[in-house]
């Protein structure tokens, strides 16, 4: 990637806003800059964050264009973020930012446009067969929520299918995972699939095993949990990891059956690339395939994780580029 801004060449600002990270990056001349984190928190609005890098940015002039992918579903050009208390408004950043364009996209409508960009050495394959060429392929990833989008065609017949999908409800495949559902129903009025399958959702994990061992909540926070479950100094630790890669096994499983991915499904999001290793050697691949009449089918789907550092921007690029459509 190039530097963060070519000064006298026309640039477009890309945006990646989470519920935790805002990520920021200027295409110009063709070029990606390398993009530039700032914690969501820190700001009070996506104005303030996006005033934040472009002060610290070699834009001139300031970009007339701006595309952001947020989580959240769209409408009319307004989004509200699930897991964060930012409100996108597209006219408004226009007025504000004084930009000709503000579109707003789906954050993992940005992963899926990414995927034929992704260099082989930034997918790690974990299971199944050759992807089928030209068949659908699923998108999803555990952040501070669970996203998912469906990419299916190439050139112009190209498609990303836009869906809420963590927010669908929860199933279970084992005793303890209803024992689980169980304790999470009596916090929440749906249990859906971030409830879990989730950074926090992991904390929600192994808060509920270890009130179904009688165990004392030590209160850990995500990342405790993922460093004391992968050295075994934490036995419920190391189960919350256990169930979360199990679990993620049967939704992404559930996905590849639902969408047809046989070009294969990728797991996107910042929570497994800090335990890469210890998810290949899960039950994740097995749950995956455990379904019964179907499991032959889904045997030769494969499963990839993307390690690259920031996908979004790649989707994002391509989307700007043009020739890429939503549904």
């Amino acid at each position: 990637m190039s530097g963060p801004g070519r000064p006298g060449v026309p640039s477009i600002l890309l945006a990646d806003i989470g519920g935790t990270n805002a990520r920021f990056a200027l295409l110009a001349g063709g070029a990606l800059g390398t993009p530039r984190h700032f914690a969501t928190l820190d700001y009070a609005t996506p104005q303030a964050a996006i005033r934040a890098f472009l002060a610290g940015s070699a834009a001139s002039p300031p970009p007339s264009r701006v595309v952001i992918a947020a989580a959240g579903p769209i409408k009319h050009g307004r989004l509200h973020m699930t897991n964060a208390n930012w409100t996108l408004d597209a006219a408004e950043l226009a007025r504000e930012l004084a930009a000709n364009s503000v579109e707003l996209i789906n954050d993992f409508a940005a992963q899926a446009w990414a995927l034929p960009a992704l260099p082989a050495d930034c997918l790690r394959a974990i299971g199944g067969g050759a992807a089928e060429p030209g068949a659908p392929q699923a998108v999803i990833g555990a952040g501070t929520g669970f996203g998912m989008a469906v990419r299916a065609g190439s050139g112009e017949r190209e498609l990303v299918i836009v869906t809420e999908g963590g927010h669908a409800s929860l199933a279970a495949g084992s005793e303890t995972e209803d024992a689980v559902l169980r304790g999470l129903r009596s916090k929440y009025a749906h249990v859906s699939v971030e409830r879990v399958l989730s950074g926090p959702g992991l904390a929600e994990l192994y808060r509920q095993l270890a009130r179904l061992g009688g165990a004392p909540d030590e209160g850990l926070t995500t990342p405790d949990i993922v460093a004391r479950g992968l050295d075994g100094s934490c036995a419920i630790s190391r189960s919350a990891l256990d169930m979360f890669c199990g679990w993620l096994g049967s939704v992404a499983g559930n996905i590849a059956l639902t969408t047809g991915a046989l070009g294969g499904v990728y797991l996107a999001g910042g929570v497994v690339t800090h335990f890469l290793d210890f998810l290949a050697a899960s039950a994740f691949r097995a749950r995956f395939e455990a379904k019964g009449r179907m499991a032959g089918y889904l045997s030769a789907v494969p499963t990839f994780c993307v390690t690259h550092p920031d996908p979004a921007f790649l989707g994002l690029a391509r989307y700007a580029a043009g020739g890429v459509r939503v549904g």
